[in-house]
Parts: C-alpha cells; structure tokens; sequence
C-alpha cells in the first residue's frame, strides 16, 4: 500500500472521541483495534524499507561495513516524511478501513442460537 497517498495527517491532530467509539461502543477497544494495526503498519513500513535500502546495499569485504550510497539516503527520507503508523492506523478506523471480530461476542452468539 502507497501510504503517502493516506489522508492521514503528518502530525498529531485533536479527535473527538465519540468518533472513534462509534463503531465499538467502547473507546478502549477501540485504542486496542487502532494499535494492533499500527503494529501491523509498522512492521510492514519495515519490511518495505529494508526490502528497498537492501537492493542499493554495496558491501565491502576487506573492511566488513555497509556503505550508504544516495540512493539508500533519499528512500529514507522518504520513509521519514510519512505518517507515523499510528496516525494512519487511525485515519483507517475512522474511515471503515479495518477490520476486526471480537471472538467473545462470536461466542455469545452462538450460545444465544
């Protein structure tokens, strides 16, 4: 996914909180939903960027370092000026993007039928 294209803001910004319990009904499950995919963002973003940085990587034997070339320095700029994780994560939720089960009330469900 092409995260700078997010609507996500680049900075922290004020949410009212009845936006983000709407869909829950509760705001800490809410917070718990938005942060286990801002982990999951997170590890992805990483896996993009060691992924890109590995394919400019030169390697010298006699010295056993990696050097950085121009390349490496402008694709971590790039990923510099994203959007924290948390904030597209939370972009996502409030607009319907994720999705999520609560497995107690799958349960309950099926206790009720």
């Amino acid at each position: 996914m092409d995260y700078k294209k997010s609507k996500a803001p680049v900075n922290t910004e004020t949410r009212e909180l009845p936006e983000l319990w709407k869909s829950t009904g509760n705001i800490y499950e809410s917070v718990a939903i938005i942060g286990k995919r801002a982990n999951q963002i997170g590890v992805e973003i990483k896996q993009d960027l060691n992924k890109k940085l590995q394919e400019f990587a030169s390697y010298n034997d006699s010295l056993d370092e990696v050097f950085e070339n121009r390349e490496q320095i402008e694709i971590s700029r790039y990923y510099e000026k994203l959007p924290n994780p948390t904030l597209l994560a939370t972009q996502e939720f409030i607009e319907g993007n994720i999705y999520w089960r609560d497995p107690s009330q799958d349960n309950q469900e099926e206790e009720a039928q």
